[in-house]
């Protein structure tokens, strides 16, 4: 998926105290499609409960 060049290792809520200073805002679809590829989400603010995805 790349983004920056770099492949994501979580998926991050905006404003997560565990996002660190690399990360940057993507839109919805972005965050949806790299939940689907496999990126992780992030086990502390939950982005992928917060969209209502489901395994």
């Amino acid at each position: 998926m790349g983004l920056g060049g770099r492949d994501p290792v979580y998926v991050h809520v905006g404003g997560c105290h565990m996002a660190g200073k690399r990360s940057r805002g993507v839109d919805r679809d972005q965050v949806l499609r790299a939940l689907t590829e496999g990126v992780a989400a992030c086990p502390h603010c939950r982005p992928d409960t917060e969209l209502r995805v489901l395994d």
